[in-house]
């Protein structure tokens, strides 16, 4: 199991957005049967069934084992991922591109970046799967803390002067071997989580 997949098939998007398959998604990170999974979501098993099998037919659960029990075969299935993120390439025809607008103060224009970055490793990670290697990538994540606008707008001007310094000093055009990699650097208010009443009343 990975623990995150992108979905880049539009029908295999469509099957994953449905409100009962999702929740089958979210039982099957442990390996489970129709009937153990008609049990825990109320549904009848039949119903359950069908629902598996579409979710089988787009890859997105994967059969474990079958156990024989009497005369029935029963099938465990578990979750190809433990996550799944949904491509903008599933919607190819309207998916962002980021060469239309470029702005770098703009958040609509660093959405469009965002997702060209899920579209592009999606396709990376669906051609490794396929050659069984691993995508050579580098992620950094933090948070800072500005005491000014002024302060903001200094660190993204030192940021791109530094990002710009080692994207010179590194890049070889002349490199018959070499391979490029894009290079993504974003700046945004972090998004604290919403405490609902129901968590609200647990903590207390």
């Amino acid at each position: 199991m990975f623990e995150v997949a992108v979905i880049e098939d539009p029908a295999a998007a469509e099957v994953s957005l449905d409100p009962v398959r999702a929740r089958l998604l979210a039982e099957l990170a442990e390996p489970g049967s129709a009937t153990m999974l008609a049990a825990k979501i109320g549904l009848p098993r039949q119903k359950v069934n069908y629902h598996l099998k579409a979710l089988e037919k787009h890859g997105l659960v994967e059969l474990v084992e079958e156990r024989r029990k009497g005369n029935v075969t029963e099938r465990v299935l578990r979750a190809t991922a433990a996550s799944y993120v949904i491509s903008p390439a599933a919607l190819a025809d309207v998916q962002p591109d980021p060469s239309r607008s470029p702005d770098r103060l703009s958040a609509r224009w660093l959405l469009a970046l965002a997702a060209r970055l899920v579209s592009d490793v999606g396709a990376l990670l669906t051609g490794a799967a396929r050659a069984r290697k691993r995508v050579a990538t580098f992620a950094l994540d933090g948070e800072v803390r500005f005491a000014t606008a002024a302060d903001r707008a200094a660190f993204a001007e030192e940021l791109t002067n530094a990002v710009t310094a080692l994207v010179s000093k590194y890049h070889d055009e002349t490199a018959e071997g070499g391979r490029d990699h894009r290079v993504i650097v974003a700046v945004h208010p972090s998004v604290r989580p919403v405490i609902t009443t129901e968590t609200e009343t647990k903590e207390s």
